[in-house]
Formats: C-alpha cells, sequence, structure tokens
C-alpha cells in the first residue's frame, strides 16, 4: 500500500503566476500536477488553505496549522504531511508545528517547503521542491525527526533553518549546523543527528508577543508602548552574545516585575548558555530578570515564548522553558 501524504497548500510564490495571460494562483492539486506521476511516490491528499501571504502569516494561521498537521497524523493516519508556504515565515511557522507536533513528530514526517521562483517564471523551483517534500514526507526515515524545510534538495531541521538569501534558490541554510538531509532522486539521504525534540507543549500558545529590535540610544518607552498595546511577552534581538542598551534595564525590570517575561536573542548567532552563564560583561539583563534565548533566532525566540505562554504561566513559566529547550528532551 503506497503511503499517505496530506499536502496542505498556502498559496504563495510556489503558486503563483503573472505572466500576461496566465495570471492567478494555482491550487494545491494543480500544484501535485506539475509533478510527473512517476515521482510522486506516495498516494497525496490536498488541502487548500485559507492563508495571508507568507510575510503577513498571522499567529493563527501557524496555529491552524501546527493543528491540522498533528491530527493528519495521529488521528486521520497519514504518514505524512507537506506544507507548501512562502519562504518569507517559512522558518517560524515550521518551528512552531515542531514544537507543538508532539507524539506526531514520532508516527509521521512534517516537511514544509515553498519556492523562490513563481510558478511560471523560467527554471522555477516550485515543482522541485514539492516533489521532493513528497518523497521526503513519505519516508519512514523521517519520523522522529521533527518538522524540516525542504528546498534545493535539502532537508534542514526547523530549529535551525533561516532564510539566508531572498534573492536565490540557494535561500536557506542551517550553519552553522548541516542539512539533516537531502534528496537525490526518489533517495532521501540522511547527513546527521536533528536536533533534540523540544519538550511537550502545554496549552494554547500565546500569540500576543512583541518582537524588537534593539540599537544604541533606544528609548525604554518603547518597550512599555508594546506592552500597553497588549503584549503579554517580549523579545528583545540584542546583539552579542546577548547585550542590550543599558537604557532598557528598568523597563525590563519593571516588566519582570509585571510578570510579563522579557527573552533577550541575539542578531548574531549564539550559543545555548543561559544569560547568566556568559562571561561578565556580557548578558548584563540576566541580573535584572531576563531570560536568554538559548541560541535561537530572535524571530524564533518570539514563536518560543509565545508556546511558553500557553499555559497561563509568566517570568518562570517562561524561563523554565527556555530552559528545556537547551537540554535534551525524553524522546
Amino acid at each position: 500500500m503506497a503511503d499517505r501524504v496530506l499536502l496542505l497548500a498556502t498559496k504563495d510564490t510556489i503558486g503563483y503566476a503573472t505572466a500576461p495571460g496566465r495570471e492567478g494562483v494555482a491550487s494545491g492539486a494543480e500544484l501535485v500536477a506539475t509533478i510527473p506521476a512517476d515521482r510522486l511516490g506516495a498516494e497525496v491528499t490536498v488541502e487548500d488553505v485559507l492563508a495571508e501571504p507568507s510575510w503577513d502569516t498571522s499567529p493563527g494561521t501557524m496555529l491552524g496549522l501546527a493543528r491540522r498537521i498533528r491530527t493528519a497524523i495521529l488521528a486521520d493516519g497519514f504518514d505524512g504531511v507537506v506544507v507548501s508556504h512562502g519562504t518569507d515565515t517559512l522558518e517560524e511557522s515550521a518551528y512552531l508545528a515542531d514544537l507543538l507536533a508532539g507524539p506526531a513528530a514520532r508516527r509521521g514526517a512534517i516537511v514544509f517547503t515553498g519556492a523562490q521562483r513563481q510558478l511560471d517564471e523560467l527554471s522555477t523551483d516550485g515543482p522541485r521542491n514539492l516533489a521532493n517534500s513528497i518523497v521526503a514526507a513519505a519516508h519512514p526515515a523521517l519520523r522522529g525527526l521533527g518538522a524540516v524545510a525542504c528546498l534545493d534538495d535539502e532537508l534542514h531541521a526547523a530549529r535551525w533553518v533561516s532564510l539566508v538569501d531572498a534573492t536565490t534558490v540557494r535561500a536557506f541554510s542551517s550553519a552553522p549546523f548541516a542539512p539533516v538531509g537531502r534528496i537525490a532522486g526518489a533517495r532521501v539521504e540522511l547527513l546527521g543527528a536533528a536536533p533534540p525534540r523540544p519538550p511537550e507543549a502545554g496549552g494554547e500558545p500565546e500569540p500576543d508577543v512583541a518582537l524588537v529590535k534593539t540599537y544604541p540610544g533606544m528609548v525604554a518607552g518603547l518597550l512599555s508602548a508594546v506592552v500597553d498595546a497588549g503584549a503579554r511577552g517580549v523579545v528583545l534581538e540584542g546583539t552579542g552574545p546577548g547585550n542590550v542598551p543599558a537604557g532598557l534595564f528598568a523597563a525590563i525590570a519593571e516588566l519582570t516585575g509585571w510578570d510579563i517575561p522579557v527573552v533577550v536573542a541575539s542578531r548574531a548567532r549564539t550559543r545555548t548558555a543561559a544569560l547568566a552563564e556568559l562571561p561578565p560583561g556580557a548578558g548584563l539583563a540576566a541580573r535584572i530578570g531576563a531570560i536568554g534565548a538559548r541560541g535561537l533566532p530572535a524571530a524564533k525566540a518570539r514563536v518560543a515564548l509565545m508556546v511558553a505562554l500557553g499555559g497561563g504561566g509568566g517570568v518562570a513559566a517562561a524561563r523554565d522553558w527556555f530552559d528545556r529547550l537547551a537540554r535534551p528532551a525524553d524522546r
């Protein structure tokens, strides 16, 4: 019996056509039809998902995809799920799905894909990426790896993948880590270990988490403004290993006192060490209650904080969640 794969098609660039006389957006079924039958390698069921453009994807849409993935594997018996997604925020949606997958990550494959070139462009990358993703989603080797991104013949772990070049088909990288695998024709070749599975998530993720990029001379009132607008948590994109302007310290302490967690990520790659474990002079915000992102880039730290606050907790719950993210979880 052929493996059963569900395709959740959110449209975006992989389905766009803009040439005169061919304008439109391909449905999921039309995308599958671009793949030669001998390359499918699975029984594909298609569901078209109403979604915003990737650059404006809402937390509700990301959460809806994560829920459908989990249900498709655990309740509907699919062997794998492919999500065609715009590349702007693919890494965030994939990481949220990874954090919320729970036992579904052990039972089936979860594969996100997209395209840098429109469907009607010369040498479009969409059909190849989709064909590879279906091959990957049907392959038993991906069960247990969690969510991955499949683009340009490579498989990247959701925790590590980042969009690094918005101008070419070699758009995604896991650096400094290696891709976890690659697709060679109809074969899946695993290249290395995936990141540890995250701890089991509890409750509904909190969508109102703000992401603020810091800069020298930044005024503290900007943090108060996002909280006044309804943010239940704040991620600061700092510099170096986890530094933010000293002028924000009083505001960070105040927010922490209100049980609103402040997580400090970095615009650079960092280690998984806690802020308080950094050498003297670095990570000073830890002294007034800030939480380290544990190596996550700011956009993914925001996703992780959304999940951390899902159980209704505040600073203590968020700190515990990020500490557990940095440790291997029981499989």
